[in-house]
């Protein structure tokens, strides 16, 4: 497993180095939407009885956030070495197309969890948060995080340039996050919208990880966590065989 360790801390340090752009940049951001969004709704929007809106809208912020970064860090990584060019020095490593996985998917949970727990952190000091499922909560963050490292590997060997990247993530990625529930529940919807919510994956992450908080979602959490598993294994088989056909990386 050394190959796997050094890649791994490679990627990790590769976006500690600029933890001021990877990690600071993206709390920021999401404090920014916690202070606008619960300035304006705090006192108009209950979604859940007994749970203010500040309180629902911080968990869908810490995993909007999660999600967002584990994504952007496989992505980054393999456009990056792409356009570079030095791509051709990971691939001359006796390294398996497993081995790449793991590494590049770890160390995207990694900064996930980071950037996720940061948010979480600073958004104390606004609010009390309830635990009542823990394990709901930690099950979740890790399956979203490692969906999305999934999701990031694959955009990230399909992009020939940052451009196409770019497109992945604001034409697929930021829609799908922002209409997962993240600011709402799905049941303020009319009965169409809720139907398109639930082919949308990142709904079943938010709503479960929020679950976890308080105890009351607006769909099964086993459901939820049965959407995510699946959808973590799809993606996870389609990475891995394009990993090991060399897909866009080998000439």
């Amino acid at each position: 497993m050394t190959g796997v360790y050094t890649l791994f801390k490679k990627e990790i340090l590769r976006f500690w180095k600029v933890s001021f752009q990877t990690v600071l940049a993206p709390v920021i951001t999401a404090l920014l939407y916690l202070l606008i969004f619960s300035h304006v709704l705090e006192k108009h929007v209950q979604v859940y009885p007994g749970v203010s809106y500040t309180a629902f809208l911080i968990p869908g912020l810490v995993m909007m956030s999660l999600l967002q970064n584990a994504f952007a860090n496989s992505s980054s990584s393999l456009i990056q070495s792409k356009v570079m060019g030095n791509i051709v020095f990971l691939l001359l490593t006796p390294l398996s197309y497993w081995e790449l996985f793991i590494a590049f998917l770890a160390a995207s949970i990694i900064r996930g969890l980071v950037v996720g727990g940061c948010v979480y952190v600073v958004a104390l000091f606004y609010v009390d948060l309830p635990m009542a499922h823990p394990l709901a909560i930690l099950a979740f963050a890790l399956l979203g995080s490692a969906m999305l490292g999934a999701l990031g590997i694959v955009a990230g060997i399909w992009a020939d340039k940052f451009d196409q990247l770019a497109a992945f993530q604001n034409f697929i990625i930021m829609p799908l996050s922002f209409l997962s529930g993240v600011f709402y529940s799905i049941h303020s919807l009319p009965p169409f919208w809720q139907k398109v919510s639930h082919l949308n994956p990142f709904f079943y992450m938010i709503d479960g990880f929020r679950y976890g908080f308080f105890g009351q979602a607006d769909i099964s959490p086993t459901i939820s966590l049965t959407v995510v598993a699946i959808s973590f294994l799809a993606l996870s088989w389609l990475t891995l065989r394009m990993l090991k056909n060399g897909y866009k990386l080998r000439g």
